[in-house]
């Protein structure tokens, strides 16, 4: 007897050999992972930009301007968080490109050297 699924008895498929799973190699591993880094990077750069937009370059202080003072204070605190996040994941996602070519290199130069 044959099933709709083309397995005789009902065994659809109990213990066969199943298909391959989708392996991802370490190239398609790095290049997600670096484009995820520089993506995050990307998006602090640019809240940074819209800090640095609120920043003013000189203050006058006076009684009255005590609120103006306080939100320069709360800019300067957040661009001094976000700094060395920003230097660090720059960093990183350099390194990272400077591995996915070395190793697009590596790959290449074997494959070149490979008998056939």
């Amino acid at each position: 007897m044959t099933d709709f699924a083309g397995a005789e008895g009902g065994n659809f498929g109990m213990g066969s050999i199943s298909a391959p799973r989708w392996r991802m190699s370490p190239m398609y591993g790095l290049l997600v992972a670096w484009g995820i880094l520089t993506g995050v990077l990307i998006i602090l750069l640019i809240y940074r930009s819209t800090l640095t937009m609120h920043e003013d370059d000189s203050i006058f202080l006076h009684e009255t301007e005590s609120q103006m003072h306080k939100d320069q204070t709360e800019v300067i605190s957040k661009m001094q968080k976000i700094t060395p996040i920003v230097k660090v994941l720059g960093a990183l996602s350099g390194v990272m490109i400077l591995v996915i070519a070395g190793l697009f290199i590596y790959q290449g130069l074997n494959i070149a050297t490979t008998p056939q």
